[in-house]
């Protein structure tokens, strides 16, 4: 919907550009730079979205009385006559077809420079309609060449940066996201010239502008560079803000949109502020009892169950139950069950939950993947239990149904099977969790849009491969991961941070202290920032640079670094004495060593990525749900 929303705008924008020609062509005399097939200039634009494709139909002139006075009209006139009638013709026609008809008339009559606009109409015509993406390429490709031919004067035109976005917009459907990339970046460009340098009214670039953007916000998701994408739809939300009056309705849709592109990269705490607003916004505008509250609530649970506070997240589940029932949307209720009872799970109230997941598996259908998830919903609550033979006969039926699925929902069964994993990995079946992991990363690697998940997938194969002793299989899952992870969320995630450690703990284990102080230190750096230097992952990441230092007999910058998860443990206070005693411990047994004296090794700790509190939607963002051992 939302491509055809974009076309249909932009249909607006070019149907006035036309009517404002139209005068003039009433008189049969020669076309001027004016026509409708060579204009750079718009007319104003007070909305993103029009309501319907409504082109201007002005009427045939009658042409029988020409045809008896062929003789007395010049050829010149009898030209430009013929060209005014194709131009109504073509703003006539309601379909595709129909425009392509008269569109191969106008080729015998207009110059290729003069088809541009015509060419634009069909192009975004087509692709509305989404039936021959190949076709709407080949005619964006011609509207450009055509719009872009005049650049005498080097003034940006908006028609060029419309006919980009429609290019970027096809190649993304086709899923060539690097020409995608390359078109809307420059009509990116285009369009910052036009706002600086004045060609266009600010209302006429507004739309165009917020189609580019939106487009780049789906390009990234899809290459999985998704904290670029966030300020795409950032600037998305501001050009509304911008439009809109403050408060407006049409902005509380905006907000719980920025607030879901937070939570797929796990950014709990920016989302509770979109999210909120949104919610102030929809209950201001369409009543507490409205759907779009019902769906805000719904989202601030998720976004306070991943920021631990499990109880708010319950009571706006509970509200969000209340209202979706009133409107009877037995989907979205059932799914809103399967959150509260995670919620439940993730409280300790594991009786209830699975009394709350036992009737919702009766209002599901045998085989869907609605009773999969609650399913696997219910097999972790009794995994808490310790109830082992009962969850794995949960997970049994659950994968039965999934294996089913896997051509149909490729990324939710990959979902599922990740968290699946995690149950075995508790229960200590860790061959089993690993097998279901690479299952997962066979359906997530035909899959561009997911490369964050792919990487998340990777990591723990890697994770679970060094836990298990195999060291150097570990290794390339973990470089993998890395890279991967580093493109979808940045360099600085602390996700990044923890895969950097673990090649770290490898590298030690492979008698390799040089290359592992190398990944120590990158570990480090990215948890200081994104952490915070005192959190306890960071502590570790600090104590492993240490004893990697240990390892190649430099005992001084080990000693150093050893005096800072000292300093570290220390703001900790009376809750960590006991990881301060064996901070002290090694620091002394490093100044022994400095001296020569023998001492007995300690392990170095390798680190899964940390557990989040949003088990239902971890797997949005590709991040395991696990929490750390040693290796």
């Amino acid at each position: 919907m939302r491509k055809v929303s974009n076309s249909i705008a932009f249909f607006s924008l070019l149907t006035r550009r036309r009517s404002t020609s139209f005068s003039s062509s009433l008189v049969p005399k020669t076309r001027t730079s004016n026509s409708l097939f060579n204009s750079n200039q718009c007319t104003k634009s007070h909305q993103f979205l029009a309501g319907k494709n409504d082109f201007v139909a002005i009427p045939f002139r009658n042409t029988s009385t020409l045809v008896e006075r062929t003789s007395q009209v010049p050829s010149r006139q009898r030209k430009s006559m013929e060209k005014s009638n194709l131009e109504e013709a073509f703003e006539s026609a309601e379909t595709s077809s129909e425009m392509v008809k008269i569109f191969n008339q106008m080729e015998r009559v207009f110059e290729e420079r003069e088809l541009g606009l015509a060419s634009l109409k069909i192009g975004l015509k087509l692709e509305q309609e989404g039936e021959d993406p190949e076709k709407a390429l080949s005619f964006a490709h011609r509207a450009l060449k055509a719009l872009d031919s005049d650049d005498s004067d080097n003034k940006p035109k908006l028609t060029v940066a419309m006919a980009l976005q429609l290019l970027g917009s096809v190649n993304f459907g086709l899923k060539r996201f690097a020409d995608s990339l390359g078109y809307l970046n420059r009509a990116n460009r285009v369009l910052g010239r036009l706002q600086v340098e004045g060609f266009a009214s600010v209302d006429d670039v507004r739309p165009v502008l917020h189609a580019v953007q939106l487009e780049l916000a789906n390009v990234k998701n899809a290459m999985g560079r998704r904290e670029e994408a966030l300020e795409n739809l950032r600037k998305c939300l501001e050009i509304k803000e911008d439009t809109f009056e403050e408060d407006a309705v049409e902005l509380g849709k905006a907000n719980r949109e920025m607030a879901e592109a937070y939570v797929a990269v796990l950014n709990f705490k920016e989302a509770l502020q979109y999210c909120t607003k949104a919610l102030e916004i929809h209950e201001k505008h369409l009543g507490r009892n409205s759907v779009e509250v019902a769906r805000d609530r719904k989202l601030l649970g998720i976004i306070y169950s991943g920021l631990d506070e499990h109880e708010k997240a319950l009571e706006q589940n509970v509200w969000a139950q209340r209202v979706l029932k009133n409107w009877n949307l037995n989907d979205d209720l059932l799914r809103a069950e399967i959150d509260a009872a995670n919620m439940m799970i993730a409280l300790g109230r594991y009786d209830e939950a699975v009394g709350a997941l036992t009737n919702v598996v009766q209002q599901t259908d045998k085989d869907s993947e609605t009773r999969a998830l609650v399913l696997l919903s219910m097999a972790k609550a009794l995994c808490n239990q310790e109830k082992f033979t009962d969850c794995k006969k949960c997970l049994e039926i659950c994968l039965g149904i999934l294996d089913k699925r896997e051509r149909i929902s490729p990324v939710e069964v990959a979902e599922a099977y990740s968290e699946i994993s995690m149950l075995y990995e508790t229960m200590n079946q860790f061959e089993t969790a690993i097998s279901l992991l690479k299952r997962a990363l066979a359906l997530l690697e035909k899959l561009p849009q997911e490369q964050h998940s792919e990487g998340s997938i990777s990591a723990r194969i890697g994770w679970l491969l060094l836990l298990t002793g195999k060291v150097e299989q570990a290794i390339p899952c973990l470089e993998s991961a890395a890279e991967r992870l580093k493109d979808s969320f940045g360099p600085k995630h602390f996700g990044v941070g923890y895969i950097y450690n673990n090649l770290g703990a490898a590298y030690l284990e492979l008698d390799r202290p040089q290359s592992a102080a190398q990944m120590f230190a990158v570990a480090k750096d990215i948890m200081d920032v994104a952490l915070g230097p005192h959190h306890v992952d960071a502590i570790e990441a600090c104590q492993n640079l240490s004893k990697a230092y240990g390892e190649m007999g430099s005992y001084g910058i080990a000693i150093e670094f050893q005096q800072q998860v000292i300093d570290a443990w220390e703001n900790h206070g009376a809750s960590a004495e006991e990881e301060l005693r064996e901070a002290h411990r090694l620091l002394e047994q490093l100044k022994r060593k400095a001296r020569g004296a023998s001492v007995t090794e300690s392990p170095t700790k390798a680190l899964p990525l940390p557990h989040s509190p949003a088990a239902s939607r971890s797997s949005q963002s590709g991040m395991p749900l696990h929490r750390s051992g040693k290796a």
